[in-house]
């Protein structure tokens, strides 16, 4: 007889106001996914499949509480993926001192569950009103080496199929680089920052592990739901980034934005796009080239051509640092 896996929470770290709170996740059964160092390929390949053949837990009543003891209820969907927003007046009274709003979730019938444990801890990110700006990054070939624009993908299904996470590094200069935009000119690192990625929410730990062990910013990764080639579902609109970069700058009215990107996808027509909508609201734009001579010089006449914003395409982080110190984004 099959031993039955015990169920878990994994909440996705999200962000929102001071007025408005956002808690997003999925409800799954535990599959023993370790993310640990000096794995074999033969075990990154397993914790691989172990993600994206994920038992979700569909339909299912959740229990939401913050640390002044207010609770709510929400619901799984029928992947178990949950989305509660709801407003609620003075958040900033909760947050830590780097914008953080902590709150606990679990399954509201737990007794009727197999569990481990039935408390799991979220995230919130309020950012400061001290801020001098806040950055939007891709993780694809922007920070991550992938593949993107490798022949059929072949570099891309290597990197994340076979390459544990200990074992990937991040592009030169990146995480330096980017401790350098939060803290901006300021005293202390209070710009936030937001991941945005075309990778399904499958990846999302192996992810956050990826950032933690190199030390890039904290900040809510923003990924997309993985579809099924005959799942009937309504095309969205927008492309997923600029969905969810156009999110971010309606939340946030009065923050500005830094963009970085790569020359892989579609980045910087993305972006430029976006800045010549939004006037006077995107700072600067970055497109790390991803050594290709056709799409370097695609980008580049994008950049040339591209008046509203700086926009630079570059090779390495440190010209990308240079450009930013001599504009005014950091000391």
């Amino acid at each position: 007889m099959f031993k039955k896996k015990p169920l878990r929470i994994n909440s996705y770290l999200s962000y929102g106001t001071i007025a408005h709170f956002r808690a997003s996740g999925r409800a799954l059964k535990f599959r023993n996914v370790e993310f640990i160092d000096d794995l074999g390929r033969l075990k990154t390949l397993i914790n691989i499949y172990k993600q994206f053949e994920s038992d979700e837990i569909r339909n299912t009543q959740l229990n939401i509480k913050l640390s002044n003891g207010l609770s709510f209820e929400t619901k799984t969907d029928k992947e178990g993926y949950y989305i509660f927003d709801k407003d609620i007046k003075n958040l900033d009274r909760l947050t830590s001192s780097m914008g953080w709003v902590s709150y606990l979730v679990s399954y509201k019938n737990a007794e009727q569950k197999i569990l481990k444990d039935n408390i799991f801890e979220g995230q919130m990110l309020i950012p400061s009103k001290n801020a001098n700006y806040g950055i939007i990054s891709d993780i694809d070939d922007t920070i991550l080496h992938t593949g993107v624009a490798s022949f059929m993908k072949w570099r891309l299904i290597r990197n994340t199929f076979f390459r544990n996470f200990d074992k990937r590094m991040p592009l030169e200069g990146t995480s330096q680089f980017y401790k350098k935009l939060q803290l901006g000119t300021l005293d202390k690192p209070l710009n936030p920052f937001f991941y945005i990625s075309n990778s399904p929410w499958n990846l999302y730990d192996y992810l956050t592990a990826f950032l933690q062990r190199h030390y890039f910013p904290k900040g809510p990764i923003l990924l997309r739901d993985l579809k099924h080639p005959f799942e009937k579902k309504p095309k969205n609109k927008l492309p997923h980034k600029e969905k969810e970069i156009i999110n971010l700058l309606t939340l946030y009215p009065n923050l500005k934005f830094v963009l970085i990107g790569d020359s892989g996808e579609k980045d910087a027509d993305i972006y430029t796009k976006i800045a010549a909508q939004y006037p006077n609201r995107i700072l600067a734009i970055y497109v790390r080239s991803v050594n290709h001579t056709g799409r370097f010089n695609r980008i580049q006449r994008i950049v040339d051509s591209f008046k509203t914003t700086p926009i630079l395409q570059v090779k390495t982080s440190k010209e990308a640092e240079i450009h930013a110190r001599s504009i005014g984004l950091i000391k």
